[in-house]
C-alpha cells in the first residue's frame, strides 16, 4: 500500500512534506529491488541538495545505489538509527526507514513529483506493482 500523503520521483524516492520541511525516503518499490540494505551514507546536516543531486549511498546484497534528492534544499536531519540498522529501510521504508529531512528551497518543485495514485499508476507501467 502507497502513503497517499507522499510525493514521489520517477527513480522511486519520496517525499512527505510538512510546511517547509521534506522527509525523505526510497519507496518499497527502490527497498525491494535492492534486497537487504546493508550499509547506507548519510548525507551531511547543513549540506546544500539541488532536486536530482545525489544525497547519499546505499549498498545492499544485491547492489549499490545512489539515492537522489527528490527536492532542492538543505540538510536539516537525518535519520541516524538506519547507520546502525539499516534493515529498518526494508522493513519500515515509508516510517523509521527514513533517510533524511529537507528544508527546501524551491517549493515550486513539488508539483515535478508524483501523488501515491500517479507512482502506482506509474509502476504498473513497469509492470510493478
Amino acid at each position: 500500500m502507497i502513503p497517499e500523503e507522499l510525493l514521489f520521483t520517477d527513480q522511486h524516492e519520496w517525499a512527505r512534506v510538512e510546511g517547509n520541511i521534506a522527509t525523505m525516503g526510497i519507496s518499497f518499490f527502490a527497498q525491494h529491488s535492492l534486497g537487504d540494505v546493508t550499509f547506507i551514507e548519510l548525507p551531511a546536516v547543513g549540506q546544500n541538495l539541488g532536486k536530482g543531486d545525489e544525497a547519499c549511498a546505499i549498498e545492499s546484497a544485491k547492489a549499490a545505489a545512489s539515492i537522489y534528492a527528490p527536492l532542492s534544499g538543505t540538510v536539516t536531519d537525518v535519520n541516524t538509527e538506519i547507520e546502525d540498522d539499516p534493515a529498518l529501510i526494508n522493513s519500515d521504508p515509508y516510517g523509521e526507514g527514513w533517510i533524511c529531512k529537507i528544508e527546501l528551497s524551491d517549493t515550486a518543485e513539488l508539483d515535478s513529483l508524483m501523488n501515491a495514485a500517479k507512482y502506482g499508476e506509474f509502476l504498473a507501467g513497469q509492470g510493478e506493482h
